[in-house]
């Protein structure tokens, strides 16, 4: 791959809250530093219920995308959740997200996951066609419905 992918770590933190930041300030997800912090946090120290890989080089990364695993009955056991993916946008259209999309999913079966969910902005059209490329198709049946606590 040659969009490489390193699972991220505590000490990335610093590193991933500029990613993180420019992502939320992008689409307009209001959330201060602390907030994000605190949820990234545990992903970084390895609790199972999720994980971060940064894209491209260590110290200058291009993204990142951030997984969440559940526990699917309809698709047979464990299912991810990609929870945000993020690509520079200095560096977006050269297919890094493509084949992130396309090689990650594979190295993730191999571990065991049955099926990969994600969401998309009904409205941006760019971004669904790159999810339909990449093999992510819609559940006309379902729609994502969420209830913050």
């Amino acid at each position: 791959m040659t969009a490489a992918l390193r699972l991220a770590r505590p000490e990335d933190l610093d590193r991933l809250m500029g990613l993180v930041s420019a992502f939320h300030a992008e689409q307009g997800i209001a959330q201060d530093a602390d907030q994000r912090r605190e949820a990234l946090m545990p992903l970084l120290k390895g609790i199972p219920h999720g994980c971060i890989y940064l894209i491209g080089p260590g110290r200058a990364p291009l993204g990142y995308i951030i997984l969440t695993f559940g526990w699917s009955v309809e698709f047979g056991g464990m299912d991810g959740f990609v929870d945000e993916i993020y690509i520079r946008p200095a560096v977006r259209g050269r297919g890094i997200a493509t084949e992130v999309l396309l090689e990650l999913p594979k190295a993730l079966a191999e571990a065991g996951l049955t099926a990969l969910h994600l969401e998309v902005d009904r409205t941006h059209e760019a971004t669904q066609k790159l999810y339909l490329r990449t093999g992510f198709k819609p559940r006309e049946r379902y729609m994502l419905m969420s209830k913050a606590l």
